[in-house]
């Protein structure tokens, strides 16, 4: 029990995450919106329909706990994948590993540190829970194992990300790769819990789930600690650089060739002679070294896994059903995490290295400065993005559905390049506004959240509790996400719900404009590209304008 009670690394952190005015703002914040959506849902006194209360008891059960697991699988890891990557970054990673403490003890306090709070998020929303079982046509069986799940995924997720902690040198890359990692696993749990064999969900919850859950939980506690025991990354001075042949000799899997096809489009090679007249000399720096300064061992993890992913999803929705929608869908995502990775720290971490002053003193423009940021981390993840899309194109050349609509790629390609135009945008900006890269990079993720999934969770859950309104109205609600851009593109093939000619409310056009929603989507995606962009150049000019008075 002294590892949870004497543990002088779970009572710092706890001490430092739980008193922040952030931490309470936050957790009131949750609780007034699950306050707010309980309200709404409530059924009305003068609602005469049978099982009404039954129904919105469900339909209370259903958002809170897929909500809520939405929940964790995006704030776990951005709790648990700095935990040893900031000691890294700090420069005390090596006194805690000197210290007289166990690795079991550090990785036991790093663990529920990082997990406390999202416990108390948790928590919080019990009440509201009992609230629907009031209701009727909930059990108490249901409500304890919901919790149940929820507590283990938010364990084995920040596990996972503890993991990617202790394997990379920056919190980003340890975030990404964590959110890599976990998206199999959120998808396959979604689609077994949103199953309506009862049996099923049953036998996976209560039977299959805790013991392959605790196995998971053994393996990766066994591989942090050996890592904290035998550390290799040990000596942080001068290796903020790593050897790119050295890392190349003991590679695993892909690797990164700068001279080669298509990696010199995201990976140039570094330069050897002069610059040309007339080059972006920040431009040059970022794509040819600052990206790529702590190694290819993230950028390797991220092609791997996507293309593994992308075998089944391809096989699923490009070749077994003519339904491209659903795999652009899974490039979105791709995008969606990879995108602020390679954005949101492009700034603040010119603050972290103290040579923001420097930069902002040269003879270059702000807007220079500001464009060859947008551009580096555009380039790297759209390129990155589009490698995911070499199966769209096979399928629309193989697929006779597709062949005979095959200008349906076209949107298609204008979504991705769009939005990977958006999640660049919205991750420079906040990179101007915050000063750290871990919080750059949450806000930037939180963002993309609330544009990418937010849309349309309020179009479901408007279409049962605003049924006064029309659904020719409601679709607009659909408007800013980028999943709904790519769903809305109409493709009529052999598929359930296109059988017989009928056409899904999210296909057809929208009311007033005449135009499915992929095209508003994409004019609005780049109104917010260029609203994100003339807000960070005012930032940065501001901050500018500061260092030319200072000088």
């Amino acid at each position: 029990m002294g590892m949870f009670r004497d543990n002088p690394v779970l009572s710092r952190e706890l001490l430092v995450n739980l008193r922040s005015h952030r931490a309470f703002i936050l957790q009131f914040a949750y609780a007034g919106i699950l306050a707010v959506a309980v309200l709404v849902a409530w059924p009305r006194v003068d609602d005469g329909r049978l099982g009404a209360s039954v129904t919105a008891a469900r339909q209370l059960f259903d958002l809170f706990f897929f909500g809520q697991f939405i929940l964790v699988a995006l704030v776990a890891p951005t709790f648990a994948a700095g935990s040893i990557t900031g000691e890294k970054e700090r420069k005390t990673y090596e006194l805690l590993l000197a210290s007289p403490l166990k690795p079991s003890w550090i990785l036991i306090g790093k663990l529920l540190s990082s997990l406390t709070y999202l416990v108390l998020l948790l928590a919080s929303s019990l009440p509201m829970m009992i609230l629907g079982y009031l209701l009727g046509g909930i059990l108490l069986s249901e409500v304890a194992r919901a919790y149940l799940v929820l507590i283990l995924a938010a364990g084995t997720f920040g596990l996972v990300s503890l993991a990617a902690s202790s394997y990379f040198r920056r919190t980003s890359s340890a975030l990404v790769v964590s959110y890599l990692i976990i998206l199999p696993l959120v998808i396959v749990s979604l689609y077994l819990a949103s199953t309506e064999d009862i049996t099923l969900r049953n036998f996976v919850s209560v039977t299959l789930l805790p013991p392959w859950t605790i196995a998971v939980w053994s393996i990766v506690i066994g591989l942090i600690n050996l890592r904290l025991l035998r550390p290799p990354d040990v000596g942080s001075e001068g290796k903020e650089v790593v050897d790119e042949e050295e890392e190349q000799k003991y590679a695993i899997g892909v690797v990164i060739d700068r001279d080669l096809f298509p990696d010199k489009l995201f990976a140039p090679a570094k330069r050897t002679d002069l610059m040309p007249d007339g080059t972006n000399p920040v431009l040059d720096k970022e794509l040819r070294s600052e990206i790529f300064s702590q190694g290819t061992l993230m950028l390797r993890v991220v092609i791997q896994v996507s293309m593994f992913l992308s075998i089944p999803l391809m096989a699923g929705f490009l070749f077994w059903r003519p339904m491209p929608g659903w795999y652009i869908c899974y490039v979105l995502t791709f995008n969606l995490l990879v995108g602020p990775v390679f954005s949101s720290g492009s700034i603040t971490q010119e603050r972290e290295r103290q040579t923001i002053n420097l930069l902002l003193t040269t003879l270059l423009t702000p807007g220079r400065i500001v464009r060859a940021k947008l551009l580096a981390a555009l380039r790297v993840s759209t390129v990155l993005t589009l490698l995911l899309t070499e199966q769209v194109i096979l399928a629309y050349a193989l697929v006779r559905d597709l062949q005979l609509q095959f200008w349906t790629i076209i949107p298609f390609f204008l979504i991705i390049l769009v939005t990977c135009l958006m999640t660049s945008s919205i991750g420079l900006l906040w990179s101007s506004l915050v000063r750290k890269t871990s919080v750059a990079m949450i806000a930037t993720y939180m963002s993309l959240m609330a544009l990418f999934v937010l849309p349309v969770g309020l179009y479901r859950w408007s279409l049962s509790v605003a049924q006064g309104v029309s659904d020719e109205v409601l679709r607009w609600i659909l408007v800013p996400s980028p999943y709904a851009a790519a769903m809305s593109v109409l493709i009529v093939g052999d598929r359930p719900t296109n059988m017989g000619g009928d056409v899904q409310p999210i296909e057809r056009p929208l009311a007033w404009a005449g135009v499915p929603i992929w095209v508003i989507s994409i004019g609005l995606f780049l109104v917010i590209s260029l609203v994100c962009h003339v807000v960070t150049l005012i930032a940065f000019r501001y901050r500018w304008w500061r260092a030319r008075e200072s000088v």
